[in-house]
């Protein structure tokens, strides 16, 4: 019932329909220049704790992003979104106070504290969730951070980001169906490089295959193809995960698939998604990889270019989808001042977004609903769709 498309209109209102309704390492991702969006008036500005007007009626919301430096960026095209969903849903029973998280977290999230926030939206990154948390947690005061690191779980924590490892799992579950059971990868050093190796390895064994090879290589045009000739050399394999960006990618697969020719399946990761160098190497058609959906995401980066003068990051869908997550829990009796009702995040039946269906788990990591894309042709079809519900519902 999720996959219907939304006008233009539907999504000015979609907040009053509340949207999420029951569903029965940061690696750089897609997203544009860093280009300041244009000046506009917000109902989420930044307060100092001794100016913060008195409120009874609405509930208090701490936003805590980086407003400046390297991810400023970044943080503001949320901070905007959120103000999005305010006055997409006219609400009037929330209201939301930014902090900047770009030098000093710990300090942003004591300030909220003592301006008696109930749940803090952020931070953005995974590194600043620990003195963020020494804040929000002695005051009893749940946080949905925006990190998609699982290792920064914790009691307390709710990840919104999404998981890389769900789309490496959903992509093997797909390529396994059609065939695949003899595995290999090429992943780049780092963290990211583990968690994508770990993922892929279990979800090999899990639908009934093998990881038979592992080829690493350092970030680099020079490395990756090194890589790639060491990987074809040793063979026995039928289905290849490049855990890379579109552009490594593409000099990888020209080593392992050459103008696209052969039966290699070649796979790829969510860092696919929304990057257009995927579809201009002949060596990457036929291959496979997950992601959200874009369908809500086209019709919100139109109306936030309309407010704010330029295009958001891919990311900021989820201050958008926070807010409504808070409202969708205030519909159901959270009342202002009362603690947030964390029992209510954990609804196995979850709720709907801009990026589709999600849930979190009890370890707080968002479950999301992925479909399966393919590059055809110098573009990117969709083959399957992201199912609407979850399994289990």
């Amino acid at each position: 019932m999720f996959g219907n498309s939304i006008n233009r209109r539907t999504l000015m209102v979609m907040g009053s329909a509340l949207l999420l309704g029951a569903c029965s390492v940061i690696p750089k991702g897609a997203g544009p220049a860093p280009v300041e969006p244009a000046p506009t008036p917000t109902p989420a500005p930044v307060f100092e704790p001794d100016v913060l007007p008195e409120d009874q009626q609405r509930h208090r919301v701490a936003l805590l992003v980086p407003l400046s430096g390297r991810n400023g960026a970044v943080g503001q095209a949320i901070a905007n979104a959120t103000t999005m969903a305010l006055l997409d849903t006219n609400a009037a029973n929330l209201r939301i106070t930014t902090y900047d998280t770009a030098t000093r977290p710990r300090d942003a999230a004591r300030r909220a504290m003592a301006d008696n926030n109930t749940l803090v939206l952020g931070p953005l990154l995974a590194e600043n969730i620990p003195s963020v948390m020494a804040e929000t947690r002695a005051a009893d005061v749940p946080m949905i951070s925006y990190s998609n690191d699982t290792k920064a779980s914790a009691a307390g924590v709710y990840l919104l980001g999404q998981v890389p490892g769900q789309s490496i799992e959903r992509t093997v579950e797909f390529a396994s169906s059609k065939g695949a059971s003899r595995f290999a990868a090429l992943v780049p050093n780092g963290d990211y490089g583990d968690r994508a190796e770990a993922a892929f390895r279990k979800a090999a064994g899990q639908y009934g295959g093998t990881l038979v090879a592992v080829e690493r290589y350092a970030r680099g045009n020079t490395s990756i193809v090194g890589a790639a000739q060491r990987l074809k050399t040793r063979g026995g394999f039928d289905s290849v995960l490049i855990a890379d960006g579109a552009r490594l990618s593409a000099n990888a697969a020209t080593e392992l698939k050459p103008g696209g020719r052969g039966d290699l399946q070649l796979l790829g990761t969510e860092l696919w998604s929304g990057d257009s160098a995927v579809t201009r190497a002949s060596a990457m058609s036929g291959s496979l990889f997950s992601a959200v959906s874009d369908e809500r995401y086209r019709q919100f980066s139109e109306s936030y270019r309309t407010r704010f003068g330029s295009s958001p990051y891919r990311i900021s869908t989820l201050g958008y989808d926070s807010v409504l997550l808070a409202l969708r829990v205030a519909s159901k009796g959270w009342q202002p001042g009362e603690s947030f009702p964390t029992n209510e995040l954990v609804d196995r039946s979850g709720f709907l977004g801009l990026d589709g269906p999600f849930r979190f788990n009890l370890n707080g990591v968002a479950q999301r609903s992925m479909e399966i894309r393919e590059i055809r042709r110098g573009s990117v079809v969709i083959v399957d769709a992201a199912p609407s519900r979850f399994d289990d519902d």
